[in-house]
């Protein structure tokens, strides 16, 4: 037997807490009005928006697959629905008094900001996992093969898989910082935004950005331009570069969520 310790595998009751609080979660959003509302707006939204898409693709001849011209406009319902479904998750909490007797039961503060995230996540995914009914369907009835590319339909779901955990990671740490549903809502939706369009906006409207000494500036926010993240994915370019700028954000943005909520312990 070697005389080394065996490394003691991460405590039990850790998991236990973490699954026990992202059960909690689902059921949370599951019997709460604004899910429904966020599901029934993005499924009408995004079915609108496949239907423009393939009505012209039936009259005008398209160089672009119907996938990556879908995928583009990925940002019409993140816009509202990331919101919707952040806003309650500590913003509800602070309002009715319950985050204290969170904080008083034997759990941290890492394993609640992680278990509602990840509930939300997991609705997020599942929402537009059923956008590939679109797909399915296309596929099925249409005699047409050239409408249906693999390539960036796999591609942009896995776009929406990573980027989504920054999107929602956004939308926790800003419920937060308020007692205020609506206001959470609001400061995700502004944050989204900026990260979204901010990068694409700062260089084409500010020609400061141009001069040589603005180079690293401007080569970071190459960098952090959402929609080449999605051309890259679409056509099938797997850069690890984005998946940790969004894997990143997120991490430094449920970071910054301990915290706020950490310093709020302290104050009870």
């Amino acid at each position: 037997m070697p005389s080394g310790k065996v490394p003691e595998p991460p405590h039990p009751l850790l998991v236990k807490h973490f699954l026990t609080i992202l059960g909690h979660e689902i059921r949370m959003l599951l019997v709460n009005a604004s899910t429904y509302v966020a599901a029934v707006l993005f499924l009408a939204l995004m079915g609108l928006v496949f239907t423009t898409l393939l009505e012209s693709y039936s009259t005008t001849a398209q160089e672009a697959s119907p996938a990556a011209v879908f995928f583009q406009l990925f940002w019409l319902p993140v816009f509202f629905m990331v919101p919707l479904l952040t806003m309650r998750s500590f913003a509800e909490e602070r309002r009715l008094g319950t985050l204290e007797t969170l904080f008083a039961a034997p759990v941290s503060t890492t394993e609640v900001v992680l278990g509602k995230f990840g509930a939300a996540y997991l609705l997020y995914l599942l929402l537009w996992g059923l956008t590939g009914g679109f797909f399915w369907i296309l596929r099925h009835y249409a005699n047409d093969p050239r409408l249906i590319d693999s390539g960036p339909l796999i591609g942009g779901f896995t776009f929406i898989a990573v980027s989504g955990l920054l999107f929602v990671a956004l939308g926790v740490w800003m419920s937060s910082l308020t007692r205020n549903q609506g206001v959470a809502a609001l400061l995700a939706f502004v944050l989204i935004v900026l990260v979204v369009w901010g990068p694409a906006l700062a260089l084409d409207n500010f020609p400061v950005l141009r001069l040589e000494t603005m180079r690293p500036l401007r080569e970071a926010l190459e960098y952090a331009k959402v929609f080449r993240h999605l051309d890259d994915f679409t056509r099938g370019v797997a850069d690890v570069r984005a998946v940790l700028f969004h894997v990143s954000g997120a991490t430094l943005a449920l970071v910054f969520c301990v915290f706020s909520l950490e310093a709020k312990r302290l104050h009870t």
